[in-house]
């Protein structure tokens, strides 16, 4: 192939991740709560500078960890649950090999049983929560896509879904 061919192949490429990118990020938009739609922003490809738009201290400390701070910032989290949550999820995005054994410290048996899912546990998980939202949300999350967010009747959490499952 030839240099200007190339350089055709290589601008389409970057033209392509760059409306992947955009298209998660305008889902975000769709987010009533000013909290989520920044944490929807930050883990959607806008990076921890999104995170300062959080008012909600636990929210905030699971952005900057999810976003590259790692499972340290984790411990700022008061409540008990969304803390293991976060060191799971943490410990997915940094490629840990435990992230999925965080999950057993959630209290909450959905929650737990979500964490269990989106950290390698796979779609069959999903089937354990009886929140039909989250449930929803789980599978786009684990390979179903994001034609399982129509199933969510929370709109926030509907537009979270779509942005999360592209």
């Amino acid at each position: 192939m030839s240099t200007p061919y190339l350089r055709i192949l290589l601008w389409l490429a970057c033209l392509v991740a760059s409306v992947s990118a955009n298209a998660q990020q305008g889902d975000c938009g769709f987010i009533q709560n000013p909290d989520r739609q920044a944490y929807c922003r930050a883990i959607s490809g806008g990076g921890s500078s999104q995170c300062g738009f959080i008012r909600d201290g636990d929210l905030q400390a699971r952005c900057r960890a999810e976003t590259g701070g790692g499972s340290s910032q984790c411990g700022f989290i008061r409540d008990n649950d969304m803390q293991a949550a976060c060191r799971a999820s943490a410990d997915r995005a940094s490629a840990s090999s435990n992230s999925s054994s965080q999950c057993g410290f959630i209290q909450n048996p959905d929650k737990q049983a979500y964490c269990r899912a989106t950290t390698g546990g796979g779609s069959s998980k999903c089937g354990f929560i009886r929140d039909s939202d989250l449930q929803a949300m789980c599978r786009a999350e684990t390979g179903g896509g994001s034609s399982q967010c129509g199933f969510i009747r929370d709109n926030d959490m509907q537009a979270a879904c779509r942005a999360k499952a592209r």
